[in-house]
Parts: structure tokens; C-alpha cells; sequence
């Protein structure tokens, strides 16, 4: 019977534990920042949409760190929670205006999607890219 016996160099040994070990802290960090430039890119939109967003930012979140029971992957949310005070003076649900104005409503206002398009890929990769390259060796 044919046998084979291979030793890896203790170099590569050494990056396979460092990796092992920094793997899940670059997991973290790689969804936040593409998080935060989902976050960005929704408060821009916004101010297309809305005439005053100042109190409609305050309600703008980004979860914690969840992973999915599915594939056990990392996860983070950009959500909209709470209330604001809109400028009648009034408290009004934030996530409700928002639904509203990004799908429209049967009483007539049109739809004017800006939270779907905020998750721009090609910008959200960028920045995970960018943090996972801090990590990684490079050669």
C-alpha cells in the first residue's frame, strides 16, 4: 500500500492558527464596515426623499453582531426604530413614515425608494475588502 508523509513549513503553521484565531474579529469588523457605508449611503438618500431628516436620523440603528442559524454566517442590520417628533410637533413612528415613503400608500402618496437603494454591493464589498486586507498577510 502507497503511503505519503508531507511536514508544512511552521511559517504556514503559524498563519494557519493566527488565522483561526483573527478569523472571527475580521468577520465582525468586515459587516460593520459595510454596515456603516450602507448607514451613510441611506442618510444620503434620505435627504432626497425628506425635506427636514435631522430627527428621522436619530432613529437610524445598526444591530449588533448576530449569526445565522442557517449557515453560520455574520450578520448586521441597518433598521430604523423608534419615534421622532416630526415638524407639526407631533411623535410619529419612524419605521411607518419611512415604509410609507419608500413604498408609497393607498391614500395617495407615490412610492420614492431610497432604503433599498442605499445597499450598494459594489460599495459595500469595496469596504469589506478593504478591512479584510488588514488582517490577511500579504506576500
Amino acid at each position: 500500500m502507497a503511503s505519503f508523509q508531507s511536514e508544512l513549513p511552521n511559517d504556514l503553521l503559524k498563519q494557519f492558527d493566527e488565522l483561526a484565531v483573527t478569523t472571527p474579529k475580521m468577520m465582525d469588523e468586515m459587516v460593520l464596515a459595510g454596515a456603516e457605508v450602507s448607514l451613510n449611503n441611506v442618510k444620503k438618500n434620505m435627504k432626497r426623499v425628506f425635506k427636514d431628516t435631522k430627527e428621522l436620523e436619530k432613529c437610524l440603528y445598526i444591530s449588533k453582531n448576530y449569526k445565522t442559524p442557517s449557515d453560520d454566517g455574520t450578520n448586521r442590520k441597518v433598521f430604523v426604530y423608534g419615534y421622532f417628533t416630526d415638524e407639526r410637533g407631533k411623535k410619529a413612528p419612524a419605521p411607518l413614515v419611512v415604509l410609507a415613503r419608500e413604498y408609497g400608500t393607498k391614500s395617495g402618496e407615490l412610492k420614492k425608494p431610497f432604503f433599498r437603494k442605499s445597499f450598494k454591493k459594489d460599495e459595500i464589498d469595496k469596504a469589506m475588502t478593504e478591512v479584510q486586507e488588514k488582517f490577511l498577510p500579504k506576500e
